[in-house]
Order: C-alpha cells, then structure tokens, then sequence
C-alpha cells in the first residue's frame, strides 16, 4: 500500500508543534522507507508504460551506454540527464518532480527562467528537441549540456 504524501505546509506545522524532535525525524524516516532506488523506479516505469529502457533512453537523448549505466544502477544521474530521462518517458511536471525526488536532485521551480521553459515542455508534452530549440531561442543553457 502506498504512503499517503504529506503536503510541506503540514508538515511544517506539525515541526513546529512538536514536543519530540526526535520523533519528528523517526516519522520522516519512516515514511521515506518505500521509496524504491532511482534505477529500480525506471524499471518500474519502463514496465509500466510497456517501453524498453532502450527506447527511453533514445527519446530522452542521452548516449546510449552512459544511459544504460542509469537503469543497472552503476551511475547516478545528473539533474539534467534525470530530466531528459523524464522526457524521454513522456512525463509531466509531476513525474518529473518524482523522478528528480528519487535521484535525490533539486526540484523545479517556475521562478528559474530554464526551469520554467522545463515545466513549460513537460506539460505541453513537447518532445526534447523541441525544448532545446526552446531554451536555444532563449539562450539558455540546454538540457544535458553540463560537462
């Protein structure tokens, strides 16, 4: 069965009236507990959605062997190559903001002028070549382009 999410607005207040820290913390331990590992959750999702890792890994544009070493679990994603992969699935915003969650990398956010053009993609559906014209038009720095 799976944990119900707690907004972060709750969970401050609760923080804030606790008595026992330490509880506090026990809890969030806890319920971070089934969270699966990055590379077991895109297995899931290739399952899931009855899409070879091969396929995503393609749609997403990421080199072939590198993205292979994602899902066996060798490498950890970048948040750029998180993103891409979430293109390359076919994921909205709140997909992706699981993913990025699960590889434990930053979260987007629509005040970041590139994060926006990110969110912008995702929800409109956009492929990953369209989003780098996107951010090239913009000039800002493309998806995967960290060295």
């Amino acid at each position: 069965m799976a944990k119900e999410r707690v907004p972060t607005d709750t969970l401050l207040r609760r923080l804030f009236k606790t008595s026992s820290l330490n509880r506090f913390v026990e809890n969030l331990e806890k319920s971070g507990q089934d969270a699966p590992p990055f590379h077991i959750y895109i297995k899931q999702l290739c399952d899931e959605k009855e899409t070879p890792a091969e396929q995503v890994i393609k749609k997403a544009g990421i080199e072939r062997t590198h993205g292979h070493k994602f899902f066996n679990g060798t490498r950890n994603p970048s948040r750029d190559k998180v993103l891409q992969l979430a293109f390359g699935f076919g994921l909205d915003c709140a997909g992706a903001q699981k993913l990025l969650t699960l590889a434990k990398r930053g979260a987007l956010y629509p005040k970041i002028k590139r994060d926006a053009v990110i969110i912008y993609a995702l929800e409109r559906e956009l492929d990953i070549t369209t989003l780098q014209e996107k951010l090239h038009n913009l000039q800002l720095p493309l998806l995967g382009a960290e060295k």
